[in-house]
């Protein structure tokens, strides 16, 4: 995929990611999950207390696969180091967009309110590499 093509597929529709995160003892923790791009960053939120969480604080290392499950299959992987912010006007910012995105702009404000509240963080994944393959059924 070109990077316009990669960018577009990241942004079709409400497809979720599957993030990887490192467990404390290296094992890895997938969990599916809400985002949207702020130009190449991959922005997410999520609780502070869940292992996601938990993990992203203590090792900012990650994976994330979005994938189109239909013929002929598709699927951008990004491998990159997150951060982690608490800044409640950025996460109710970002909160809305993804509340907008996933839910439909009518509930963007509600679904922002409701996730940008103490306890949660927003993060923000910058690719340190990335393998985007289309049509692989072809």
């Amino acid at each position: 995929m070109s990077e316009d093509e990669r960018r577009a597929f990241l942004l079709e529709s409400t497809r979720t990611g599957k993030l990887a995160t490192v467990r404390r003892d290296g094992r890895p923790h997938v969990v599916p999950i809400w985002f949207v791009l702020d130009g190449d960053d991959i922005v997410l939120t999520t609780g502070a207390d869940t292992v996601k969480g938990r993990n992203l604080r203590r090792d900012g290392r990650v994976s994330l696969c979005v994938d189109d499950e239909s013929p002929p299959f598709s699927f951008v992987m990004v491998e990159g180091e997150a951060t982690v912010s608490e800044d409640r006007g950025e996460l109710l910012r970002w909160a809305t967009r993804l509340g907008g995105r996933y839910m439909g702009e009518d509930r963007a404000g509600e679904f922002g309110r409701r996730n940008a509240v103490e306890g949660e963080l927003l993060v923000r994944v910058r690719a340190t590499n990335i393998v985007a393959r289309a049509n692989i059924s072809d």
